[in-house]
């Protein structure tokens, strides 16, 4: 079992570096389109916000559509430390994570007490009124906008993501992260083997709104303005449909989910009226033919590898 987790672990980890690499070696080189570079930087963000999602709503079994509130937050705080007390990136991106996991924090205490579309509602009208917020804020610029200077560049997007990964998939193999799964399969029978589901609820919202704050700093620090317009309930329903499409339950549905959405935007951006027609339209079949999304509950593994590998030590025996 040991050298099977250090096998899966070294292939995963050469893969990424393999990703890193390639991509880093093009933007050295200067032979990466900028809008090829924007799109990779997209994906982070998306990845980030999808994974964190789906903490809420795939594994603990919650329905929050507020997620672009949480991602608000990080994203204006973030570039208030940037722009206004001139401190650095690392600082910025954390202060931005912490002050909306403590958002999300207060916000599900009262609202995680309520169940399905009536959650829904409330987180959507929360989110909301963050956005509202600061729209009516003159010191973060208001409708028209904060200027932030680029700090984040791929190396910085990159790595965010990979620890993002890494530290909500540990946190779901962990033994809350049962807990969390126990009270999406039935929550009623989990508390009656005595999990505090209130008290996981709202650590996986909290930590989901950790994860969207982070994902609205490095966007704010990448594309030089942030605009309340930009957080609006179009976005959270951009990162819940991410979700859906990759699965809810699944860490890497969740990452393919926001690369073939962002993929998918990107390469229709020059037909912006029809855009949202053909992803609808796309979704629509999608959810005929493949309800459960792309992978269901399930994970993404390289467990095919060891299967071959004893096949072929059992064939030489």
């Amino acid at each position: 079992m040991g050298k099977w987790v250090n096998r899966q672990s070294l292939v995963t980890l050469l893969g990424v570096l393999l990703i890193y690499g390639i991509v880093q070696g093009s933007i050295f080189m200067d032979v990466l389109p900028p809008f090829v570079a924007l799109t990779l930087i997209q994906i982070c963000i998306y990845v980030i916000l999808s994974s964190s999602l789906n903490l809420i709503n795939g594994i603990t079994g919650q329905f929050s559509i507020g997620h672009a509130g949480f991602m608000a937050i990080g994203g204006y705080l973030a570039a208030i430390v940037i722009v206004k007390f001139h401190g650095p990136l690392i600082l910025a991106l954390l202060i931005g994570a912490l002050v909306s996991a403590v958002a999300g924090f207060l916000i599900g205490l009262p609202t995680l007490r309520l169940k399905g579309d009536y959650l829904a509602i409330a987180t959507l009208g929360l989110g909301e009124i963050v956005r509202i917020i600061f729209l009516n804020t003159e010191y973060v610029g208001g409708a028209s906008g904060f200027s932030v200077p680029k700090t984040i560049n791929w190396t910085w997007a990159f790595w965010l993501t990979v620890l993002s990964i890494l530290i909500i998939r540990n946190f779901i193999n962990s033994t809350h992260g049962r807990a969390c799964i126990s009270i999406r399969e039935n929550e009623i029978a989990a508390d009656a083997m005595g999990i505090n589901t209130t008290k996981y609820k709202i650590i996986a919202f909290t930590i989901g709104a950790f994860f969207a704050g982070l994902a609205g700093g490095i966007y704010a620090n990448y594309m030089y303005i942030i605009q309340p317009m930009t957080f609006s309930f179009l976005k959270s329903f951009d990162i819940l449909v991410m979700v859906v499409l990759g699965g809810l339950g699944s860490l890497t549905g969740s990452i393919v989910g926001a690369i073939v959405m962002t993929v998918a935007s990107a390469a229709l951006a020059g037909l912006p009226e029809w855009r949202l027609v053909i992803t609808a339209v796309l979704l629509i079949v999608m959810m005929i033919f493949r309800p459960t999304g792309l992978l269901g509950t399930k994970e993404f593994s390289l467990s095919f590898l060891g299967k071959k590998g004893d096949k072929n030590a059992a064939s030489k025996n």
